[in-house]
């Protein structure tokens, strides 16, 4: 397949998530000057970072799912905005010969949430999958899930998108790989446990590049400034649980995370 027919795609609603698709954009055209963008915006967008801008279509109550259904590209990689590119995409794209959709898992396995289907009865090792970084193929297999997901999500009301697509995952009979954490890294802080030559951090997707819209903290743009806040972050989270849950403090390592499961809030 020539590079002509791969390409990335941004669904952004509103000024300030369409300027995080240009943050974003702009690091991928760093590492891929050559890789069609494509944002879908109802924004009036004139950026050359994006070879087209072009509005959200009216398919579903989901702006992304609608954007993904009407890809130009052969072969796609969907990117939330709050994303940071961090490194060439090597052959990833190879991946797509074999399979129809490449995603990752959602980080917080253990939470209720991530557990979550709408209707089907999927045992809670097939969790839910983050649907901020999509590889996928455009045929018509790919497309009928696609559809299926935005009529789901319609149905479902559910509000997160990926309750949905676990159900629909666990149903079909799309080919579809789980990609390594390095393609969707939002637990950050794996990067203090890596050793040299065990990866390289590929998509940054945070949501302390959120931080400006939520809190109206300064934006901030790289893993520099991201991965010191999301070290605060992990500490203050198991802090917060220890103050519940006394016992945490004598626990060991591995059971430190079945009293967090025990004690899970959400």
């Amino acid at each position: 397949m020539t590079p002509q027919n791969r390409g990335v795609i941004y669904v952004a609603q509103g000024a300030d998530y369409t300027a995080l698709a240009h943050q974003s954009a702009a690091t991928l055209r760093s590492f891929e000057p050559n890789l069609p963008i494509d944002l879908f915006t109802d924004q009036d967008v004139t950026d050359p970072v994006f070879d087209q801008v072009r509005p959200i279509p009216d398919i579903c109550n989901r702006a992304k799912i609608a954007g993904m259904i009407e890809t130009r590209f052969d072969q796609t990689l969907f990117l939330d905005c709050d994303t940071v590119v961090l490194s060439d995409f090597g052959d990833v794209w190879d991946v797509l010969g074999r399979f129809d959709l490449a995603i990752t898992h959602d980080v917080r396995r253990s939470s209720a949430l991530i557990e979550r289907g709408w209707q089907a009865p999927a045992p809670p090792e097939f969790c839910q999958h983050n649907s901020g970084v999509m590889l996928y193929i455009r045929s018509d297999r790919m497309l009928d899930f696609l559809r299926e997901w935005a009529a789901l999500y319609d149905r479902a009301d559910v509000g997160r998108d990926q309750i949905t697509l676990r159900d629909l995952l666990w149903n079909s009979d799309l080919r579809f790989w789980v990609l390594p954490p390095e393609w969707n890294l939002r637990r950050v802080t794996e990067l203090d446990a890596w050793e040299p030559l065990d990866a390289i951090p590929r998509i940054l997707h945070s949501h302390q590049l959120l931080r400006h819209l939520r809190h109206g903290d300064d934006q901030i743009s790289t893993m520099a400034e991201v991965l010191p806040l999301e070290r605060i972050a992990l500490l203050q989270e198991w802090a917060t649980l220890a103050d519940r849950v006394p016992a945490l403090n004598d626990a060991d390592p591995v059971e430190r995370f079945r009293l967090a499961r025990a004690n899970r809030t959400e």
